[in-house]
């Protein structure tokens, strides 16, 4: 139940979703992976944005500025006493992704819906529409970026040698150990495959059912706790571009209750180009080869 997990606040089921969808004080996002999803159906009055173009700086390699999303929300109707529902495809990788930049910008409530599109069109075969909904501009304010949800290059090599803090590799085993460098058809990748020195490879999946919605809080304090990532753990998350570990970082931080951890979305695609990073290659028990 989703009462059961650390804050079940930020949360939604679909039946939720449903019934607020004509909600004046809700606003409905979706933000997918394949960005054309959006396009060939979304939810009745849901705004899709582009994770490429629009929550991204289009310069430099950084997440969109905070002068930048005040204007993107103002444009789209969105106000700072608005609920934001987000969802999306893959499990909400993208979803999850938006919701930690509006959590490092201050939007006070904010909700995934559990199971994103996996759930309302496969699982339930509920309503799309291809109409795009018309709001009235509206007025942001951001706050300054809340810098204590997100891992920098520094604080990750800090990290990796302090035996008293957990990086979580939430990619696959085949790019954990170096095997490839990126999923099959995924661009971004980085010079050279591994993981960083002392990353525990725990995969974003376990997090999720079959359905796309995510394990009960019970399931999921053994997934991590297991692992020895308990609700003190100073904890970084990371993947190839962010989005994953994005995923892994709000289910860490708001559905087991862990109290520090940071999202390090320079991942994988930064940290194997820098010229001087440790990586190590293979498992868990094989990473000693060192590059």
């Amino acid at each position: 139940m989703i009462s059961e997990y650390a804050h079940p606040e930020v949360l939604v089921e679909t039946d939720w979703a449903a019934a607020h969808l004509e909600d004046p004080g809700v606003r409905v996002v979706e933000v997918d992976i394949d960005t054309t999803q959006y396009d060939k159906g979304h939810l009745p009055g849901a705004i899709g944005f582009d994770w490429q173009r629009q929550l991204n700086d289009q310069i430099r390699r950084d997440i969109i500025g905070r002068r930048d999303l005040e204007a993107l929300l103002s444009a789209h109707g969105i106000e700072n006493r608005h609920t934001l529902v987000l969802y999306g495809d893959n499990n909400n990788w993208f979803a999850a992704f938006a919701f930690w930049i509006l959590k490092i910008y201050g939007h006070a409530d904010v909700r995934l819906m559990n199971g994103g599109r996996k759930k309302w069109v496969f699982g339930e075969g509920r309503p799309l529409t291809t109409n795009k909904p018309a709001y009235p501009p509206g007025t942001y304010k951001a706050k300054p970026a809340d810098q204590s949800l997100r891992a920098y290059r520094e604080q990750v090599l800090e990290a990796s040698a302090d035996g008293k803090q957990t990086v979580i590799d939430v990619r696959t085993p085949e790019e954990f150990a170096g095997e490839v460098v990126a999923p099959p058809g995924l661009a971004e990748t980085a010079q050279r495959g591994g993981h960083i020195p002392g990353a525990r490879n725990v995969r974003w999946e376990e997090a999720v059912q079959e359905d796309g919605t995510f394990k009960p809080a019970d399931d999921l304090r053994k997934v991590y706790g297991g692992r020895g990532i308990t609700r003190g753990r100073k904890v970084i998350t990371y993947c190839r571009i962010g989005e994953r570990s994005a995923h892994t970082w709000f289910v860490l931080k708001y559905l087991v209750g862990v109290l520090n951890v940071r999202n390090y979305d320079g991942s994988w695609t930064e940290w194997g180009s820098v010229i001087g990073a440790p990586i190590e290659k293979g498992t868990d028990s094989q990473s000693q080869q060192r590059s």
